[in-house]
């Protein structure tokens, strides 16, 4: 049988593409090759939003050139944001590439891999089918991503998601809840809904069929078997109050919330194009807690976005302890082709000043989140179980529904929620012991 080897860079929606090329492979016959040399056929799904993850796709890619020229029969297929934003380019600078496709081009890649004459590939396709449609091998039997939705109508100028996953486009309601109710009955018990915009979902559906976001998670939060409903990411201007309710009013839904921030400075999100200012920001994360007192947030920040001033990061970093952050992802700017910000900003914050302001940003963001975290000590959680520890196998792993990685001594199978008693706190993970489980009354 051929066999693959897939490499995944970027976000979560890439993760979920990646497994439903794996799904898709297998459906043609593929096995999976532990390592590139063992493989028939080398692909690559890359993400292009930051620098950093194009240069190590660039290393990667550098090893898969050596690889064809050793065995020229192997096929190298680059997929996803990055071969989007490149695809008039692609074959002429990297000419040992055979197929690129985008990330709305999934459901082709039967049909590419047929075009290459791949042994046992056939003329099978998946063309014409909503990539949340295709088979999927999922990275963890108990945990499944669900697409609701794909593309993006905002219009952040650093941002290069709208022109390589397109426009936004919901998935029908029906089909995202029968996925989910295959996914239970398949042994999932926690589902994370993606989409570039997840909480935008409905929008562009026909009236009839329309359903707003949070009544699409509450309706995913009853489907027996489903115990926890996740999702991201969402858009701050999305974030509506029947969305905050759906938090509060359904144990099933998460008590987590990722809301990228981006920057502090209402100047900075103007040139951003974030259609929120600081004020508004903050009141939103004020009714947040108001409504859910105990809910996690996390959020994006970005530090030296072009025309940025000490003060304009003075305030990135007042928002992070005003917030009061469960976590964050920080980025250091980096102008991307095709976007606003690359071709009508001139990157003028200086390297150096990037790097300081970068661990700076870090240091308030560990200092707020290990006090946010301290509050879990001398509390039990419910956590699910993933695996061993990655650091102490005869441990275990799992997470809170405030999505915090718990490390914990005790028994139990993946997949099982467990209540651990919390003795410490770091600024990123808990750890604890499982609470022993009071027998029913009336037990002998």
């Amino acid at each position: 049988m051929p066999r693959y080897h897939l490499t995944t860079f970027g976000c979560q929606m890439n993760a979920h593409d990646s497994e439903r090329m794996r799904g898709l492979l297998a459906s043609l016959g593929y096995d999976e090759a532990p390592e590139r040399d063992a493989a028939d056929l080398i692909v690559f799904n890359t993400c292009t939003i930051r620098g950093s993850a194009d240069e190590r796709f660039m290393g990667n890619l550098g090893e898969a050139r050596r690889i064809k020229r050793e065995n020229p029969d192997v096929v190298v297929a680059v997929g996803g944001c990055w071969a989007q934003s490149q695809k008039e380019d692609v074959f002429r600078d990297f000419p040992f590439v055979d197929i690129a496709f985008g990330p709305g081009e999934v459901n082709r890649l039967g049909e590419l891999l047929a075009r290459e004459r791949i042994q046992a590939v056939g003329a099978f396709t998946f063309d014409g089918m909503f990539s949340g449609d295709l088979p999927s091998l999922r990275e963890r039997p108990h945990q499944a991503w669900v697409q609701i939705s794909v593309g993006c109508n905002c219009v952040c100028s650093y941002c290069i998601v709208p022109s390589v996953r397109g426009r936004e486009s919901s998935r029908p309601w029906q089909a995202v809840l029968d996925e989910v109710a295959a996914q239970a009955a398949d042994g999932v018990v926690e589902v994370t809904l993606l989409g570039q915009n997840v909480n935008s979902y409905g929008r562009d559906l026909p009236a009839g069929d329309r359903r707003t976001f949070a009544e699409l998670l509450a309706a995913v939060a009853e489907v027996p078997g489903i115990a926890r409903v996740r999702y991201t990411s969402p858009h701050p201007k999305d974030i509506r109050d029947d969305v905050i309710a759906v938090h509060r009013d359904v144990p099933e839904v998460c008590r987590h919330i990722h809301l990228p921030a981006q920057s502090g400075s209402s100047r900075v999100l103007k040139a951003m194009r974030r259609t929120y200012d600081r004020e508004r920001y903050l009141a939103l994360v004020g009714r947040i807690r108001d409504a859910v007192p105990d809910i996690a947030l996390t959020t994006d920040l970005i530090v030296g976005f072009p025309g940025e001033s000490d003060d304009d990061f003075a305030d990135t970093l007042s928002l992070v302890r005003e917030a009061g952050y469960d976590g964050a992802y920080t980025f250091v700017y980096s102008p991307r082709p095709g976007t606003e910000a690359g071709k009508q900003m001139s990157d003028d914050v200086p390297p150096e000043v990037k790097s300081h302001r970068i661990s700076a940003l870090i240091e308030t963001v560990q200092h707020t989140a290990r006090q946010r975290l301290s509050r879990h000590v001398g509390t039990v959680q419910d956590v699910l179980v993933e695996g061993p520890s990655r650091t102490d196998a005869t441990r275990l792993s799992g997470r809170t529904t405030h999505n915090v990685t718990v490390n914990f001594t005790g028994e139990a199978p993946a997949g099982a929620i467990v209540p651990v008693r919390i003795v410490r706190s770091t600024s990123t993970t808990l750890a604890g012991d499982m609470a022993q489980v009071p027998e029913p009354a009336g037990a002998a």
